[in-house]
């Protein structure tokens, strides 16, 4: 396993510091990840960082673990409790980011977002679901914020990084 110095430095850029490498000695950010506790240790935080400062590419981009960049849900909770300010999240989503450059996203992201795109939402209205509503006295679900939503994800260029797959 190589280390890549390319895919450290855009994934590191303004953290290669030495800071960096108090971050790697300190590991709160796995005591307070959720998903570190529920995956039983499948999901680290602190074992991305390390990767990406050892610029272990191919531990991170199409590992055979997809929790092991996936598993962070954006809570900013190691953010929050990061000693050395370093904004973990961030790297996070440039992991993720040059993941689906790569034609590396794993398939149910991919799914997710196809059905936004052609929705609008992540879970499409279906007749059970009206149903619900009309019983519960909630009216129709606004539908005019579909194109608001198109235009969004087409200025982000999403229909253009999900063709690889």
């Amino acid at each position: 396993m190589a280390m890549d110095v390319e895919f450290r430095r855009l994934v590191l850029g303004d953290y290669m510091s030495s800071t960096l490498q108090y971050c790697l000695q300190c590991s709160r950010c796995n005591d307070v990840c959720p998903v570190n506790e529920v995956s039983d240790g499948a999901y680290n935080p602190r074992t991305v960082i390390l990767n990406a400062y050892l610029g272990l590419k191919d531990k991170l981009i199409g590992a055979d673990n997809p929790i092991a960049v996936w598993g962070c849900q954006i809570c900013d909770t190691c953010d929050l409790i990061c000693p050395q300010d370093i904004e973990l999240t961030e790297i996070f989503y440039i992991v993720k980011n040059l993941s689906v450059q790569a034609g590396e996203a794993p398939e149910y992201y991919v799914t997710q977002a196809k059905t936004i795109m052609e929705h609008g939402k992540a879970i499409p209205m279906q007749s059970a679901i009206e149903r619900r509503r009309e019983r519960m006295g909630l009216g129709e679900v606004p539908t005019g914020f579909l194109d608001d939503v198109k235009t969004i994800l087409k200025e982000t260029k999403l229909e253009e990084k999900l063709s690889k797959y």
